[in-house]
């Protein structure tokens, strides 16, 4: 298989995105549960998801390699 097409780069990039917005929903989910206004709770839920795709990307640059 050839791990450098384009093809299975949008793949990898998409399930990258999908679980980094997974990850934002349950912190938002978990946010307003907790008792958190709803400005409060989106902004934990984006440093969220800016931390998982963080990872993500980072842990696919390194097996880029």
């Amino acid at each position: 298989m050839n791990y450098g097409s384009t093809a299975f780069l949008l793949l990898v990039l998409a399930v990258a995105v999908l679980s980094a917005a997974v990850a934002a929903m349950i912190s938002f989910g978990l946010a307003r549960w907790e008792g958190a206004s709803i400005p409060a709770a989106l902004s934990r839920s984006g440093v969220a998801f800016a931390a998982a795709l963080t990872l993500c990307l980072a842990v696919l640059a390194s097996l880029n390699r």
